[in-house]
């Protein structure tokens, strides 16, 4: 494996931001009203924010005096297509062990 490329996977790594994110998934929402659901204080969901951000999974938009935080269909995009990659080499592993057991059981008999 050449880089470690994760679809943003592992942005979501701290339990702080995988919230943010879920709340994000339900609706867009500016920091005040992340901050008022969860038990962190309004620069520390700056932060996070900023770390989606930059990850490509959050993007903004300004309205009036706050800025409003969704979530970037691109990232998320990005992001499911690592995870079916991953769950698609599972199961080809899974299918190809089965198989060989199954053979060896009927090697054995």
């Amino acid at each position: 494996m050449g880089t470690y490329e994760d679809g943003g996977l592992g942005l979501l790594g701290d339990p702080t931001r995988r919230a943010i994110f879920e709340l994000l998934a339900r609706n867009p929402c500016s920091v005040g009203e992340l901050a008022r659901q969860l038990p962190v204080t309004r620069p520390a969901v700056s932060q996070h924010l900023r770390v989606l951000k930059d990850g490509g999974l959050v993007v903004s938009r300004a309205e009036g005096t706050r800025h409003m935080y969704q979530l970037n269909p691109a990232g998320v995009t990005a992001l499911r297509a690592y995870l079916d990659r991953v769950w698609d080499q599972a199961l080809t592993s899974y299918h190809k062990a089965a198989e060989a057991a199954t053979d060896d059981l009927e090697q054995e008999q």
